[in-house]
């Protein structure tokens, strides 16, 4: 019988972001040159510094699904560029409260970015649920193919917007406006492989034709169909979820079935910021990993 051992992936502060400060309910991030304070309901202590100054407050909504509104310094443009993980991209603020990105992904994009330097030719990626495009600039970065679906038109404008800016338009990025789980099974029809697959799909939400998703009812159909989209070659599957009412164990025992089939195991656990006025985590999100090497 295998227990899983419970993993904690920290991103830590970086030029164009860190985690300043958080505490009653709120975090203090700065990002590029502003200072922005958002709602966090796991920061549940007391802030270490009784005064925040900022540019930019979200306020207002009572869910994490959205709601509420910004209020912004007038010297806050619409977007303005930033690096992560060796690639550029358009922050702004959204109006579900992000920045447009998310900075924890940091060790999961490190990750990417190593396996795919170790396929001979290039890897094959496939990036589910892609958003704003860092993970596939990454990979594209690191000599890989990809393929970045995601059902939001906005959001893959976005990702495009991105590549440019990164000077990456010419990478083989094949953009995909798309339902995930009608695309995964057609590849799968398909015949076609990949040697790393990441999925960070949302508690709810919608495709580009009215599809309907729901994380506990669709996920793991969707992932047993990413999993044959894998071989004993590939390198890397990674699945993130901010949705916290999960437990990583849950992920654990979704994923250990699908890869049966493949060598190496999984690796599961808690992803978080460091806090650089405490240097305490943050927890903001669980994942669940399966690597060839992953014993």
């Amino acid at each position: 019988m295998r227990d899983p051992q419970l993993a904690t992936l920290v991103a830590e502060p970086s030029a164009d972001f860190a985690l300043l400060d958080s505490g009653h309910g709120r975090k203090l991030e700065r990002c590029g040159p502003y200072r922005f304070i958002r709602p966090e309901p796991q920061a549940m202590w007391a802030p270490a510094q009784p005064d925040w100054e900022a540019d930019g407050e979200f306020v207002g909504g009572s869910d994490e699904e959205g709601g509420g509104r910004w209020r912004l310094a007038e010297a806050v443009p619409p977007s303005w560029p930033i690096t992560q993980a060796g690639v550029k991209l358009h922050a702004q603020c959204t109006p579900f409260r992000h920045l447009g990105f998310f900075p924890d992904m940091a060790p999961h994009w490190d990750a990417l970015a190593a396996v795919c330097k170790t396929v001979s030719g290039g890897a094959d990626v496939l990036n589910l649920f892609g958003y704003t495009g860092v993970a596939s600039l990454v990979a594209a970065k690191a000599g890989a193919r990809v393929v970045h679906v995601d059902a939001s038109k906005k959001a893959v404008e976005q990702a495009r917007a991105n590549a440019q800016l990164s000077g990456l338009s010419e990478k083989p990025i094949r953009w995909l406006t798309e339902d995930a789980r009608k695309f995964v099974a057609r590849e799968v029809r398909r015949g076609r492989r990949y040697d790393a697959i990441l999925l960070d799909p949302p508690k709810f939400g919608r495709g580009p034709d009215g599809e309907v998703w729901d994380l506990t009812d669709h996920l793991p159909a969707l992932l047993a169909d990413c999993a044959q989209l894998l071989d004993a070659s590939s390198k890397l599957m990674v699945l993130t979820t901010y949705a916290i009412r999960l437990s990583a164990l849950a992920l654990d025992g979704l994923i250990q079935p699908v890869v049966v089939h493949l060598p190496g195991g999984v690796r599961c656990g808690e992803m978080a910021i460091r806090d650089e006025a405490r240097g305490t985590l943050l927890p903001t999100a669980i994942f669940a990993c399966w690597r060839p090497d992953t014993p």
